[in-house]
């Protein structure tokens, strides 16, 4: 998508892969001594030894020290793992959280539109999903009452035990209120959820009046008995955000007042996947720690985060903008992460002859836009929706000009789809 990556994390990883390299002098001294000393923190001070299970200890501490100053409470590097993308820790909770069978077994309360990384966990750990829907008239909140009423609905054939919240929102780019989230943790409070807080999108918040209220920082803020008793696991990664380095397979997981007995398992379950990548952790602890004011990279790593962050914020504005005028489209505000998710209004024969060719009526509509125009977006299908709605996700990642050609083009596309079919 044309993001140039971020200098300094990318030297950190070159130098401990090729430390060689650490006697240039063309190389800033800081990322030099940061690549020493994750070097020494490794098995023979080599990037290719496997590390700890949970990660090496010296990142663990980093993440830990990121997130007091993140949250401003405590974090302990032992409630740290490392893993393998958000991904693959978020599949380790669901993994360790399920249990029973029937009326007993596990309901994992995941939102609608979701990411479906959530919908096929649950399917391949055969517990039970239970769909609570965001408010798409109010820019995706999230209401206590929906998730009463999916509560009260899941309980006559399940045990819902599993909270899931995606914040910033993935498909639907929502930033959840701080009193959203107060309400969402005396609810978990009150129903004994487990609470699974997605939050790799946390860098990610552009829209005026918006900001990111990490879980764990507003549990502790609500004082007793909610942060000693809620039991939270959250998620970060290097995948999104500003760093954008999904390839290199890095993220963590926190927990939180999880159950000793139950902490041992989870670290029985890491160690049968032996370690997470090194290289990947490498990043995520210049992710974490990243150059200080006076250090030779802090400046350049600064300029070059913001730019890609404000990139980005004005391309979630023209993007919201430019669908908005299109009839038939309307998005709501890009609030935050990475994506938009437009609802669209299509005429009744399509809706007909999708159904006729077994498809949904979005899908039978983004494969119409990709053969005619090459443009490929996801169906909202895909993600979950309201019966009656359709929509489709479209990133904002691509450069600035030919976003806004791609838009312009979708809404044409939307305009000719609807002659055709009226």
């Amino acid at each position: 998508m044309g993001q140039k990556p971020i200098t300094f994390l990318r030297q950190v990883v070159a130098l401990c892969l090729c430390p060689e390299l650490l006697d240039e002098p063309w190389v800033p001294s800081d990322a030099r001594a940061r690549a020493r000393r994750l070097l020494d923190a490794c098995a023979g001070h080599s990037a290719g030894a496997y590390s700890a299970s949970p990660g090496i200890e010296l990142v663990r501490r980093d993440v830990a020290r990121f997130l007091e100053r993140r949250d401003g409470v405590p974090a302990r590097h032992d409630d740290v793992f490392l893993s393998t993308g958000a991904s693959d820790a978020i599949v380790g909770i669901l993994k360790l959280l399920v249990s029973g069978a029937g009326a007993t077994r596990t309901g994992v309360l995941i939102p609608v539109p979701q990411y479906p990384l959530y919908s096929a966990a649950v399917a391949e750990l055969d517990a039970v999903p239970v769909a609570y829907y965001l408010d798409e008239e109010r820019c995706w909140a999230l209401e206590p009452g929906e998730l009463r009423r999916a509560l009260a609905a899941a309980r006559r054939h399940c045990a819902p035990r599993v909270l899931c919240i995606i914040n910033p929102g993935n498909p639907t780019g929502q930033v959840q209120s701080r009193q959203c989230i107060e309400d969402i943790i005396k609810l978990a409070y009150e129903e004994q959820l487990f609470l699974m807080a997605d939050e790799v999108y946390q860098d990610n918040v552009y829209a005026e009046g918006s900001a990111f209220h990490s879980f764990k920082k507003v549990l502790f803020e609500l004082g007793s008995p909610y942060k000693d008793v809620v039991e939270l696991a959250s998620f970060h990664s290097v995948s999104k955000g500003f760093m954008g380095e999904c390839g290199f397979r890095s993220g963590f997981v926190e927990v939180v007042n999880m159950d000793p007995e139950v902490r041992e398992q989870l670290i029985k379950m890491v160690s049968v996947r032996l370690c997470p990548p090194v290289p990947g952790q490498i990043i995520l602890d210049a992710m974490v720690a990243p150059p200080e004011p006076g250090e030779p990279s802090y400046e350049r790593f600064m300029a070059e985060k913001q730019e890609v962050l404000s990139a980005l914020a004005h391309k979630a504005r023209i993007t919201q903008e430019i669908f908005n005028q299109a009839p038939g489209i309307h998005c709501n505000p890009v609030q935050g992460a990475m994506y938009s998710f437009p609802r669209i209004e299509l005429p009744p024969r399509a809706v007909q002859e999708a159904k006729a060719l077994g498809q949904a009526p979005d899908a039978f509509f983004c494969m119409k836009l990709l053969e005619e125009t090459g443009i490929c977006v996801v169906p909202g299908s895909g993600f979950g929706q309201r019966e009656g709605t359709y929509h489709f996700r479209m990133t904002i990642l691509p450069p600035a000009e030919k976003l806004r050609e791609l838009l312009h083009k979708l809404s044409q596309f939307h305009a000719k789809f609807t002659r055709e079919f009226s």
